[in-house]
């Protein structure tokens, strides 16, 4: 069966990368189907095109283990079991690298260590396996694009940054809002719209297995908050001051090498936002 660039399968389309890939694709012309939950697999006869497989849990994945399982493998390895694709790419995460000593450089070919009494590391091990099953089934076509935190002030976007950004936007100017976190958690953010111009380049250009899809920096709340304050005058405290381990820095040579491809900085994408909310 022949396919082209502008045939395109997303699993999980109706999630918040999910929908905003779909949208993306199909402005650029592309013909998207989206599996609905009772599609039958593995698809011996369609013409899958470009598979995203954007199907996935991760706030409420230890209290749905057996869901997570699905998700992150089961599923999964009956969608590889589809014959005709032209390109597979997994989204895994860049969470992945949290046990790396603070300030490393956290590359594609790192090292993981996991604990399976460790409750937390249900969602290493399933991510892992899935990552595992697309070298040893994708034949080549399946590829991994490991996620940092995404974000976008969209009302289904989830996270700390986009949960921050509603809870702003009812936030009155001149008042303090207080966070359950601490002014020492720092993370790495990319922007949504980054993360979809890098699934369809890696999906259409990548020739990697791997590839780490994050801005490069880490950026700590407290430096977050003064900028609010700066920005749009609405006051962050945070009702914890616990110290936290530095993260890794997310190494994305390898994306950028292959896609001539850079994230935008946190400020520069929400910055015109807050600067409109109510003064």
């Amino acid at each position: 069966m022949s396919t082209t660039q502008h045939q395109a399968t997303v699993i999980g389309g109706q999630g918040f990368v999910g929908k905003a890939l779909v949208a993306a694709l199909q402005q650029k012309g592309w013909d998207c189907w989206v599996p609905d939950r009772a599609s039958p697999w593995p698809q011996p006869e369609r013409d899958l095109g470009h598979v995203f497989y954007c199907a996935g849990l991760t706030a409420d994945y230890l209290v749905r283990p057996a869901d997570t399982v699905e998700a992150h493998v089961g599923l999964l390895s009956r969608v590889l079991q589809s014959p005709h694709y032209q390109s597979l790419v997994y989204l895994s995460s860049t969470r992945l690298y949290d046990g790396l000593p603070g300030g490393s450089l956290a590359d594609e070919d790192a090292d993981f260590h996991v604990q399976p009494a460790h409750a937390r590391h249900l969602y290493d091990l399933t991510k892992l396996t899935g990552e595992n099953l697309c070298h040893l089934m994708g034949q080549g076509r399946a590829r991994i694009a490991r996620l940092a935190c995404v974000y976008d002030h969209s009302p289904d976007a989830e996270g700390f940054l986009p949960e921050l950004l509603r809870k702003l936007a009812r936030t009155p100017a001149g008042t303090t809002l207080s966070l359950a976190s601490s002014p020492h958690v720092a993370r790495d953010y990319v922007h949504v719209s980054d993360v979809v111009r890098a699934l369809v380049g890696i999906a259409t250009q990548g020739t990697q297995p791997v590839y780490n899809v994050a801005s490069g920096e880490n950026l700590r709340n407290l430096e977050l908050a003064n900028w609010v304050a700066q920005v749009c005058n609405r006051h962050i405290v945070f009702e914890s001051d616990q110290l936290q381990a530095q993260p890794p820095q997310m190494d994305v040579r390898r994306l950028q090498s292959a896609l001539d491809w850079r994230a935008q900085r946190v400020f520069q994408t929400i910055g015109p936002w807050l600067r409109a909310l109510p003064g």
